[in-house]
């Protein structure tokens, strides 16, 4: 078994293998590359290892580096998961310890694993994030029995709303409105370029659904496609979207859509315990899972603490509320290519 690093024109075959292996995730696919280096301007590196000229492993990473917040190897940044699949335990031991090694040479201070499974090699761990993801039915009536009453009634109220739900292929049109929606959250808001990327990426696996009233957009999701699985990923919406009730029903329709057209499960993401988003999802009858980010420190004494609920954060995302628009949008992503 040798570990290798990724090479332009080796994408396919990473892709196939990341296919062929049910542990991979969407956020393995090799279009993250482009992604995160065109999208982002970080340096990536991805490993895999290779045995008898097959792929037998995987384990995509990207160096984010910054005065402000540190200085990681992370697998991988702008993604939910992430972490090393392999075809066994040796495999993923061996693709991580080649992830530490190459961590001392760029002289990081830790190795940041996305899983979302134990891997069970002691390293430490942050309960920080939760996932959120459910089966759902094809028939309508069955989806929306499966929905709590309390959400049931916020979704025939948004129906009655006037509202023009729709597709969209303008990712600009879309960044406006996450833009707005994270300015107002205190967050700065990730380069414009990466949305931009990802339907040119991803193709119909990567689509956006938008609301509108009265030709005003209101509310849009931009949602990842991958096996049997919906992803809302990124949402954006006013804070006029609340009155009419707008995001209720983007994925309400988001949901029924996606299980007509014969997928299965709707996987609804991460969210920060204790938050607000981790609230809205167990009222539309999700239930939290454990994720296990894992950290192999290096030049840092303990886990990392980047995390807007942490305290010493509150001034800074209190101010950046304030922000006019247009400021949070030229200075946002100069920061959060770096919170990835």
């Amino acid at each position: 078994m040798r570990i290798r690093r990724l090479e332009p024109g080796d994408e396919r075959r990473w892709d196939e293998y990341v296919a062929a292996t049910p542990a991979a995730t969407f956020f393995h696919r090799a279009g993250w590359r482009r992604v995160i280096e065109q999208g982002a301007g970080l340096p990536v590196h991805y490993l895999y290892a290779e045995e008898g000229g097959a792929i037998t492993g995987g384990l995509p990473l990207a160096h984010v580096h910054s005065r402000l917040f540190g200085n990681a190897l992370v697998s991988t940044p702008f993604c939910v998961e992430g972490g090393a699949v392999a075809a066994d335990p040796a495999t993923r031991q061996a693709l991580e310890a080649a992830a530490v090694e190459l961590g001392r040479g760029l002289g990081v201070d830790w190795v940041e694993f996305r899983n979302s499974v134990d891997s069970a090699s002691g390293r430490p761990q942050k309960p920080l994030y939760a996932l959120f993801r459910k089966a759902i039915a094809g028939d309508e009536a069955a989806l929306l029995a499966a929905i709590p009453r309390k959400q049931r009634a916020v979704i025939r109220k948004a129906e009655t709303m006037g509202l023009d739900c729709r597709p969209s292929t303008d990712p600009d049109r879309f960044y406006e409105l996450y833009a707005e929606s994270v300015r107002n959250l205190g967050t700065p808001v990730f380069p414009r370029a990466m949305f931009r990327l990802l339907p040119e990426v991803f193709g119909t696996d990567c689509r956006m659904l938008e609301v509108s009233r009265a030709g005003r957009p209101l509310a849009a999701v931009m949602s990842f496609y991958f096996r049997d699985a919906v992803m809302p990923y990124y949402a954006g919406a006013t804070p006029e979207s609340r009155r009419f009730h707008a995001q209720d029903l983007l994925y309400w329709r988001l949901m029924r859509e996606a299980a007509a057209e014969g997928y299965r499960c709707f996987d609804f993401g991460r969210s920060k315990v204790g938050t607000g988003a981790y609230a809205y999802k167990r009222h539309w009858g999700f239930e939290p899972e454990p994720m296990h980010y894992e950290y192999a420190l290096i030049g840092a004494p303990r886990v990392p603490d980047l995390n807007p609920l942490n305290p010493k954060y509150r001034l800074f995302i209190a101010l950046w509320k304030r922000l006019p628009l247009s400021l949070s949008k030229l200075l946002g992503p100069r920061l959060a290519r770096y919170l990835g």
